[in-house]
């Protein structure tokens, strides 16, 4: 039995690691980089050890650091958990060699599959189905355009060593072939320390399958169904369920015995997924699925895997390597439901999916749900990571349910400080063509991520949310002050006042006018169009119960230093606060002095080229009839 396990990773896959072993009585170690030295993962820890750096090559990709923190805190056991050194052969085997428990699949298995093209011809062997493919290694430019004309167009350029969609690039025409392999190669040098890359037929609309399986130290491997991956951006997942609706039962069957033979010829074991790539059917609704690889890990999405057939895959993970069986295959199951999961980056879908970084000052995802996050209240996303924050999964009775479900904790989702991609997986999850299980890989070709990832607030009721936003800056303030705490929202002395505030949503100003009559709102306005029949039926600094024509709704307010949040079922606005009066030094350039108090210059005696000494007046203002002498505590 393992007592004390590091883990050799961060962010939200730490947390999931460390969750199971809280439960089962293990301790755990963490390491962190220097970047990490504030995150949420340290906390769930009993043990943390510095590793320094800021990148992964700097920490977390560090063999050597890794091992000495595993001696220092008497660790016996290491879970590489997924990305950095999960699929790093060398790093199993100094593991091993240190007397440790590797928890994960051994050596051999990892080396066998790290390199694709040598994977694929073990699985030939195996009787697995492959695309048409070709290696491109050191070929010149006249033999790898016969090369991928032997494969056929389209193709897929690929590296032959790591996965997550680095290194890829489709190629649909032979005069884009050459900077397509040598942009996929430069990109796989930098990734994986290994620039080979090769050719594979590319499959257009196709479905990405892929099946979880498990093996033990006896041989015996098993497989826990399977998951459709399909919905992907720059070939990396965003949406992923369980099990697969989109293939019958033949499909599925002969999808677990492939898997069950890709990981026999390697003598797979503990936890790794068996990736296939479906072609559409045929006219006889048959349809074609090819091996692309293994990974020799667990998979991000395990947690749906985990919601469907109410198991642990982390704890079985710790069982087989301390020497545990797998169990057999006919107590694996049924699957119960339908599970989806999504995956909340920080990234602009509107530019392109650019990376967001900077503070996550509030996080919140309602409804029943299942969030794995490396951020659970908040804090640093950086530069130096993936910029994955959280995952999100819905487990209910059907797939319609389960989708719903999801999109509607996602449109309630509170993110402050980044830019994400939660609206565009809140409007796939509702999309017609996702729900009618026509979702596959060309979904986001098909449908423009710009338009997908749009604010979820249309314009017309975003006005009826701003005026949601200055009630709760209003009332925020009102308890602020001890004068006003015990009176209520919007009265004022004077019989009528009219009140105003200026709000951003993104770059569009807003401004909102309003006004009360003896604790009645009878009047509210933004951006001069009136609100018909405003109604307020209740304000707490967290919630705006506002009523708009006729049309009532429960508004979930934030109200931060300079931002709020105002969110609903429907989705969550977000708004910038305009101060009324802009302090001075915000406009001041670098060098530039600030007035303490308003005033008047005049006189200024010095000008450009002069020479000064220490105390030489520069400056005469005038300000509450006295005048101010401005004098320089330098010569220059």
């Amino acid at each position: 039995m393992i007592q004390r396990l590091l883990v050799a990773n961060r962010g939200e896959i730490a947390r999931r690691i460390m969750a199971t072993c809280r439960r089962l009585g293990i301790e755990t170690v963490a390491v962190f980089s220097d970047a990490d030295a504030s995150a949420a993962f340290l906390q769930d820890a009993d043990l943390s050890v510095g590793i320094g750096g800021n990148t992964p090559a700097q920490s977390y990709l560090r063999i050597d650091a890794i091992l000495a923190a595993a001696a220092a805190t008497g660790a016996d056991a290491v879970h590489p958990g997924y990305g950095f050194l999960a699929e790093n052969a060398e790093f199993a085997e100094a593991v091993g060699a240190a007397g440790l428990i590797f928890v994960g699949p051994p050596p051999a298995a990892i080396a066998a599959m790290g390199s694709k093209l040598e994977a694929k011809e073990l699985m030939l062997a195996a009787g697995v189905p492959l695309l048409p493919s070709a290696d491109l290694t050191d070929l010149d430019a006249a033999q790898t355009a016969a090369a991928a004309h032997e494969v056929g167009y389209p193709i897929l350029v690929k590296a032959s060593a790591g996965g997550g969609g680095r290194g890829m690039r489709i190629v649909m025409a032979p005069e884009d072939l050459a900077e397509a392999v040598e942009g996929a190669s430069r990109e796989a040098k930098s990734a994986f320390g290994d620039g080979t890359v090769y050719a594979e037929r590319y499959v257009t609309p196709s479905r990405h399958v892929e099946v979880q399986v498990f093996g033990d130290s006896s041989g015996r491997v098993v497989h826990f169904h399977e998951r459709e991956c399909s919905i992907q951006r720059r070939h990396q997942k965003i949406i992923e369920e369980a099990p697969s609706a989109s293939i019958d039962q033949t499909t599925r069957t002969a999808l677990h015995e492939a898997a069950i033979r890709a990981a026999g010829a390697i003598d797979y074991s503990n936890a790794g997924t068996v990736e296939f790539l479906l072609a559409p059917p045929d006219a006889n609704g048959h349809t074609e699925f090819f091996f692309l690889e293994v990974n020799t890990r667990l998979q991000v999405e395990h947690a749906v895997t985990e919601a469907v057939l109410g198991v642990d895959l982390v704890e079985l993970q710790l069982s087989v390597a301390a020497g545990g069986a797998v169990p057999a295959q006919d107590s694996i199951g049924p699957v119960n439901g339908h599970a989806i999961e999504a995956r909340l980056y920080a990234e602009d879908p509107t530019e392109g999916f650019r990376p967001s970084t900077g503070t996550v000052s509030a996080f919140a995802v309602p409804g029943e749900v299942r969030v794995d996050s490396a951020i659970p209240n908040g804090g640093e996303v950086s530069q130096f990571y993936d910029p994955m924050i959280a995952k999100v999964v819905s487990h209910a009775a059907t797939r319609e349910a389960a989708a719903r479900s999801l999109a509607a904790s996602l449109a309630g989702t509170v993110i402050d400080g980044i830019k994400t991609n939660r609206d565009l997986l809140v409007r796939t999850l509702r999309h017609p063509e996702f729900l009618g299980t026509k979702g596959d890989s060309e979904f986001l070709a098909r449908h423009d991520p710009a338009q997908l990832g749009r604010p979820l607030v249309e314009e017309a009721e975003l006005r009826v949310y701003a005026m949601a936003a200055a009630l709760g800056v209003q009332e925020v303030n009102r308890q602020a002050d001890q004068h006003t705490q015990a009176v209520a929202t919007g009265f004022r002395n004077v019989a009528t006042s009219a009140q105003f505030m200026s709000l951003l949503a993104g770059s569009q100003p807003l401004e909102v006018r309003y006004m009360f009559k003896r604790g009645v709102l009878v009047e509210a306005s933004v951006d001069g169009v009136a609100l018909e029949s405003p109604v307020v039926h209740g304000v707490s600094a967290t919630q705006i119960d506002l009523a708009v024509d006729g049309v009532r709704r429960q508004f979930n307010v934030r109200v931060l230093a300079r931002s709020v949040s105002v969110a609903t079922t429907r989705g969550v606005a977000w708004f910038e606060r305009v101060p009324r009066f802009v302090p001075p030094e915000a406009n001041a350039k670098p060098g530039h002095m600030v007035a303490t108090m308003p005033g008047t210059i005049v006189a200024v005696n010095a000008k450009p080229g002069d020479v000064v000494e220490a105390g030489a007046t520069l400056v005469v203002m005038e300000a509450m009839k006295m005048e101010l002498a401005i004098t320089t505590s330098v010569a220059g």
